[in-house]
Formats: C-alpha cells, structure tokens, sequence
C-alpha cells in the first residue's frame, strides 16, 4: 500500500514539473520579440514552361588525331596541357621503310626518264626518214606508239612518288590548329597502329553543349533559340543558342541530338562538363501552374528540402516540398506550395516551427 502511494506521488510530481517546463517553453516562445523577416509571393511563371535537358560540354573546335601507317613512335614531343601552333609537330612515326620505297621510286623515274628520253630521240629520226620517203608508216606508228608509252612509264614513276610523299605526312602529325593538348596515347617506342588514337587536340574559348531530346519535345526546338545553360559544377549559368537541330534519331538511340553553341563563356567552363539545358516551350492547354523558387532560399535536412511559409497568426512555418528541376538559380515546385502563397525570402534571425515572424 506504501509502496502505491509513493509511485503515485512521484508520477503526480513528474507531470507537475514537465506541465511547467512546458508551460515556461510555450511562454518562452510567446515572449521572444518577432523576428523581422522578407517574404516573396509565388508566383506563376507566365505562359511558357521550360523543358531541361541534360548535356555535356565540348570544344566547338576538336581533333583526333591518328596515323595510316604502322610504325614505331620515335619522337611524341607535347604533352597533355600544352599549347600548340597550327602545324607545330606532334607526334614522329619511324618512317625507314618509306625512305626505302622512295629511294626505289627515285631511281624508277630516272629510269622511266631516261627510257623516254631516247625513245623521243627515235621518234624524231623516223619522223626525218618518214618525211625523207625513207621510213614506212607502220614504222613511224610503231615508233609514236613506244614514245608514248614511254611517256606513260615516266609520269606513272612520278605519280607514285607522289603517293609515297603523301604517306610521309602520316608519319609526321602535325597539329592542324592552334590549341591545347587534351590526351595523348602514345609515347617514345610505342607501336602506331592505322586508325589508333593518337593525340587528341581542342580549340579553347569556343564552346558547345551536346543534349539529347526525346521524341515527345523535339517538335518545340527551333534553330536560333536562346536558351539557359546550367553547369553545375562551378555553380555558373550562362547563355546559349540552339545551332542544329538533328532530324534523325536512328544513329542516337531514338533521342534527337540538339547542338547549343555557348555565347557567355567563363575561364572556369571546360570540356566534358555536365550541364543542364533549359529550353523555353509552351506551355500545354491545361497544364499546371509552374511554380519556381530561388535555391537560397530552400531549408535541407537530409534528403528533405523545405521552405518557410507564413501561418495565419505570423508565425513561421517549414513546409517539406517535392522540387523538380533546377533551371539557372530557380527550382522547381511540384507540390507544397501553391500560387500566390507567401515563403520567406529573408530573417534577422534563426527561424524555427512557430517563431514570431513580422514582415517588412
């Protein structure tokens, strides 16, 4: 029986002291002065929607570079990073067995030459004797026909020293413009293969943004369009134009290749980033308000994202969102908040559920 009495005590006194420290909290709360704040109204984005892409950024002006012949690399001078001159050498490829060929070919127009040469001699004696009535017609046939096919002999001899020089270019990449070393595949005793990649080389300053539209869009994106280009990375937002519009998909996996030549470029925009691409479309018959928000105003925990709002009686209140896509410093809304609701934009102080908020 003492032992009841006491747990009853106890419980009774527990629920006394919490009651009071939540009575002291709430009055806490209710006596803290109001924390001025600036709100923003949501707001439709007018009638046209944005439809985002993703992408990748590249140089509008890039090489591969390899070889059509085989060989050893005796000389590959460039490293990755360097800046190179239109013509500057990039890569050697051993070129002896080519050397040999030429010599062959060389002494094959020499011959070719000097064959002609006294055929023409011939020709010219039985086109004196022919006029003289001392040489025949079938003669002097017979002699056109050895000149020229003498002839033929030396320019095809020539034609192939052609070709030969031709092949020594293939030994001697050169850079076909001025830019910067982005890979290189081979160094000093490797073996070049024709077709291998061997230095790969990139125009800096001029850059373009590769996306992939399906199907269901395509039809919206005109040439010459201008749109906004989000590269996330390096938190940078810049201008763009579409260039080409590709009519196929068969070669793309069923999406339409869509080319964005960048007009605002930053030292900060390298090849390969991943981007974001906003193109403008119409908005559908219908379709739901489109509500953006800017991200600095966005309240994190965890994977949640949320934004203060206003409460009837001022008070601050932190409403969980589903956001869509991001389009420059603008997210996208898709429930949580509806049209011409009021979110805090800025406060004087911390915010928290159920602070006193006032609006200036």
């Amino acid at each position: 029986m003492k032992k009841q009495i006491y747990i009853l005590a106890l419980t009774t006194a527990t629920l006394f002291v919490t009651s009071c420290g939540e009575q002291d909290s709430k009055t806490a709360v209710v006596n803290a002065p109001a924390i001025p704040v600036t709100v923003q109204a949501v707001t439709d984005h007018g009638n046209s929607s944005f439809l985002a892409i993703s992408g990748k950024v590249q140089a509008a002006n890039s090489a591969q570079l390899s070889t059509r012949t085989m060989g050893f690399v005796k000389n590959a001078p460039v490293n990755v990073g360097d800046r190179v001159s239109k013509g500057q050498l990039l890569v050697a490829i051993n070129n002896t067995d080519l050397q040999a060929k030429r010599a062959q070919v060389t002494a094959g127009i020499t011959e070719a030459a000097a064959a002609f040469n006294n055929a023409q001699k011939d020709y010219n004696r039985f086109k004196n004797l022919f006029a003289d009535n001392s040489a025949s017609q079938k003669e002097l046939d017979d002699m056109t026909a050895s000149v020229n096919m003498a002839k033929a002999r030396l320019e095809g001899a020539k034609q192939l020293k052609n070709e030969i020089n031709a092949q020594f270019a293939y030994t001697n990449i050169t850079a076909p413009f001025s830019g910067v070393i982005t890979s290189k595949n081979v160094k000093n005793g490797d073996m070049a293969s024709p077709g291998q990649t061997l230095i790969a080389l990139e125009s800096p300053g001029a850059f373009e943004v590769m996306a992939l539209v399906p199907e269901t869009e395509i039809a919206q994106i005109k040439t010459g369009t201008q749109v906004t280009v989000t590269l996330k990375s390096i938190n940078e937002t810049l201008a763009g134009t579409v260039k080409e519009v590709s009519p196929s998909a068969l070669q793309t996996g069923g999406q339409y290749l869509v080319k964005v030549t960048l007009e605002t470029i930053t030292a900060q925009v390298r090849s390969g980033m991943f981007a974001t691409v906003a193109f403008p479309v119409e908005k559908q018959k219908g379709a739901v308000v489109n509500v953006m928000i800017p991200r600095a105003v966005l309240v994190t925990n965890g994977q949640l994202s949320g934004v203060y709002t206003i409460s009837s009686s001022n008070t601050a209140i932190l409403r969980w969102l589903r956001l869509g896509r991001t389009v420059g410093d603008q997210v996208e809304v898709l429930s949580g908040l509806n049209a011409n609701e009021r979110f805090i934009v800025t406060s004087s102080g911390k915010l928290f559920n159920g602070a006193k908020v006032r609006v200036e």
